[in-house]
């Protein structure tokens, strides 16, 4: 199967993506044998804050420079400045229109496309990739936009990719709860992992005693609130081929997976 990955890096920075691995991202379109034919990364870039501040140029230089090792290709958008009536000055970037042709063009080529961005704008996007014979596929973390999810052939959750973010400790996992049992005060989370270049869902057993500084509720106030929660975990003793969480923390409000 031939993947091509379009990431939105300026929407998923400001919706809780800032810091994705990208290598992972790679590792995750390869899932199931696929090979990666195109990987394109659109970047915003503020030209006058790169001759000005050294640190900025830096700082993109260094991005870029990772992007490009890990077999992106960088798209660039100029910020354009604006002036108002009043002499105020706006700004605006906006790769989507850049994103949308380079994958419509590059989509008789493809089999599967995966796009990394929550934005509602790419609906139509989605539609027409489909149309073309395209797996479209979407990965977002934060806002993502509801048609958009509904739209797409799948959705993920890029905070439950394993290691696509990275956590305090390798042995740290993220998942999202399934059920809780209030009068007993134990339930399950759902994490996701690696295995031999799928990925697999596994559900870890947990008792409220194992959980740091959180609340759990009924499965039905979870459903409202979108948590995601981190956790580590080990073989249940009592239970064999079960997973058994501790540690247990929340980790990130109003997602949905």
């Amino acid at each position: 199967m031939k993947v091509g990955i379009y990431v939105d890096a300026e929407n998923i920075g400001r919706s809780g993506g800032y810091g994705m691995k990208y290598d992972i991202l790679q590792r995750f379109a390869a899932m199931g044998g696929g090979m990666v034919l195109r990987a394109n990364a659109y970047v915003v870039v503020d030209e006058d804050k790169v001759k000005e501040n050294a640190n900025y140029r830096e700082r993109m230089f260094h991005y870029h420079d990772l992007l490009r090792k890990f077999g992106f290709k960088i798209i660039k958008k100029k910020v354009q400045k604006y002036y108002n009536e009043s002499g105020e000055i706006s700004f605006k970037a906006n790769a989507d229109m850049d994103l949308a042709i380079d994958a419509i063009l590059q989509a008789a080529n493809l089999d599967r496309i995966i796009l990394v961005s929550g934005d509602g704008d790419f609906v139509r996007l989605v539609t027409a990739l489909q149309n073309k014979g395209c797996r479209a596929e979407v990965i977002g973390f934060k806002n993502v936009n509801r048609e958009l999810k509904e739209s797409a052939d799948l959705y993920y959750s890029g905070f439950l990719i394993p290691d696509l973010l990275p956590t305090s400790d390798p042995k740290i996992v993220r998942g999202f709860l399934t059920s809780y049992n209030e009068k007993g005060s134990f339930g399950f989370l759902r994490t996701y992992f690696f295995n031999n270049g799928n990925l697999e869902e596994k559900d870890a057993f947990f008792h409220l005693s194992n959980t740091i500084n959180c609340e759990f509720h009924s499965h039905e106030v979870y459903a409202q609130e979108h948590k995601i929660y981190e956790f580590q975990h080990q073989p249940s003793k009592k239970r064999p081929g079960v997973l058994e969480a501790f540690d247990v923390a929340l980790a990130f409000k109003n997602v949905r997976v």
